[in-house]
C-alpha cells in the first residue's frame, strides 16, 4: 500500500479541476531507464484490472499492476521549493536513487528486470 501526503492531494485537486474526466487519477507506474535502472513515470489515466487505487478526498492515486513491488510502501509527496515543484516518491524498496529523484535501483535487483 502506498500514502498520499496532504500536500500531494492537495495539488491533485487543483490539477483534478482542470481535467475534462473526473474519472480519472494520477497513474503512477514504473519502467526501465533513467541513471539508476528504473523510473517512474506519472499521466492522468484510468485504473485498469489489477491496479492498485488510493482514494481521498475525491481523488485517485492509481498504481499500475506491474509496478506495485516496485512502490509498495511507498509515500507520494508535493513540493514547491528550491529545487522545483513537483511530486516526490520516497520509495523504501529503492536502494540507490539518481540525483533528480525519477530514477531508482531497485533492492531486490531480480525484479528489476521484470517493470
Amino acid at each position: 500500500m502506498i500514502q498520499v501526503t496532504e500536500p500531494a492531494i492537495r495539488q491533485l485537486q487543483v490539477m483534478m479541476r482542470e481535467q475534462d474526466d473526473q474519472t480519472q487519477g494520477l497513474r503512477i507506474f514504473v519502467e526501465h531507464g533513467g541513471c539508476a535502472g528504473l523510473q517512474y513515470g506519472m499521466g492522468f489515466g484510468q485504473a485498469e484490472p489489477g491496479d492498485e487505487v488510493v482514494e481521498r478526498d475525491g481523488v485517485k492515486v492509481i498504481i499500475a499492476e506491474k509496478s506495485r513491488h516496485f512502490l509498495d510502501g511507498s509515500t507520494i509527496d508535493y513540493s514547491d521549493d528550491l529545487a522545483g515543484a513537483g511530486f516526490r516518491i520516497q520509495n523504501p524498496n529503492a536502494v540507490r536513487s539518481c540525483g533528480c529523484g525519477t530514477s531508482f535501483e531497485p533492492a531486490d535487483a531480480e525484479a528489476s528486470t521484470q517493470p
